[in-house]
């Protein structure tokens, strides 16, 4: 059966979405067609407004300031010496949410099952090494004589999975010579489970009991 051109090609631009097949991008759709086009339009103007959103260069969120930096980057009354390393903005919208975090955040980018970083991972975990050299304060001088920055702490807010594990002891290694502590998030996460759906509460004590 063949469907109107415009119908077909916001389905399947619906379908390649996280957790969206080709049916329920098809409901998806026609559920839209039925609530009529002042809401059609809406909808439009809202996605043609996502253009105006920029994405942060030290922490990878996203903001719509006139400047580079996001409202928690470039918020002068946060610590910018202690990092939450993190894997999705889901994540940090949900530490930021339990009201207990007065750091700055760092998006990794969503690790897959395989456990391997990706090419634009590995750029963006460099980037932030610059950033802690260049910027933060320097405790000593290193081997080659000349002084390089160290963070106060990293958090390594990574889900508490096999994969998660595995990724948190791996950058673990390469961001230790840039931080006088390393600690994980506490154990009130349940193993397996997401950051993303855990309650304040539960994400408040696993922030309170990181080592």
């Amino acid at each position: 059966m063949r469907l109107p051109d415009s119908f077909q090609k916001l389905v399947d631009l619906l379908a390649d979405l996280p957790s969206i097949g080709p049916r329920q991008a098809i409901r998806l759709v026609f559920y839209l067609i039925h609530q009529g086009q002042n809401n059609i339009q809406n909808l439009s103007r809202a996605t043609d407004d996502l253009k105006k959103i920029k994405i942060c260069e030290r922490c990878f969120f996203i903001h719509q300031n006139p400047g580079a930096l996001c409202d928690i980057c470039g918020n002068s009354g946060r610590r910018q010496d202690i990092i939450a390393v993190i894997e999705k903005e889901t994540d940090l919208m949900s530490l930021e949410n339990t009201g207990r975090f007065n750091g700055c955040y760092f998006i990794l980018g969503e690790i897959s099952k395989s456990g391997v970083l990706d090419d634009r991972q590995k750029l963006r975990l460099q980037g932030l090494k610059s950033f802690i050299e260049k910027n933060l304060p320097s405790p000593s001088t290193n081997a080659q004589g000349s002084a390089s920055g160290q963070a106060e702490e990293i958090i390594l807010g990574f889900n508490p999975t096999s994969v998660g594990n595995f990724n948190a002891s791996l950058i673990e290694k390469e961001l230790k010579p840039l931080a006088k502590k390393i600690s994980r998030l506490g154990r009130g996460l349940p193993t397996g489970g997401e950051i993303e759906f855990a309650d304040d509460e539960t994400l408040g004590s696993a922030l309170e009991r990181r080592g």
